[in-house]
């Protein structure tokens, strides 16, 4: 098997380390830190496919860079639900999910006054992969407990099976490597 693989996303060409899961599965590791060119190339092609919504909502870590930059280029509010509770969380709501690169379940939290930030509000759910759909189930629960409304999900690739969604926004496939 090659060492990297060739992506082609939103006019530009990365090579991607291949990296082992387990025995059975490698995945081509996409990592938006630091490549700034393929941010902001990635949240434009994105917003384009959007529809229209008024506050962007993202889990941390790998998600930020992406949601970030949309929320830039747009002008609206994003909010990012953490991996833990943090002292400035006066109202902390958790939520577990399971992520295909987290070993174990992982933990997303927001503060109960971004939940009522959302209430009423079109909210777009962005990640940069979206592969077995954990981190989205996890933060659409998220978003549940405001009164808002999730209007579309949306992340630079779709890794594996999740390519086949159809209730997913993205700009290319990204395979899955099963041994």
């Amino acid at each position: 098997m090659a060492d990297t693989y060739t992506l082609h996303v939103a006019g530009l060409t990365r090579e991607l380390p291949i990296c082992k899961v387990n025995d059975h599965m490698d995945i081509a590791a996409f990592i938006m830190f630091g490549d700034v060119e393929l941010t902001v190339a990635c949240a434009a092609e994105l917003l384009k496919k959007c529809p229209e919504f008024d506050v962007i909502l993202t889990a941390e870590a790998k998600g930020i860079p992406l949601a970030y930059e949309m929320a830039r280029q747009c002008g609206k509010p994003w909010i990012t639900a953490r991996k833990g509770p943090k002292l400035y969380m006066r109202e902390p709501v958790t939520i577990e999910d399971e992520s295909i690169t987290t070993a174990g379940k992982q933990v997303l939290v927001l503060d109960r006054k971004d939940l009522r930030f959302m209430d009423g509000k079109r909210i777009l759910v962005v990640d940069d992969v979206i592969s077995t759909g954990g981190s989205l189930h996890a933060l659409e629960t998220l978003a549940g407990q405001s009164t808002g409304t999730v209007v579309s999900r949306c992340a630079a690739l779709a890794e594996g099976d999740a390519s086949k969604r159809t209730d997913i926004t993205f700009l290319a496939p990204l395979p899955l490597f099963l041994h």
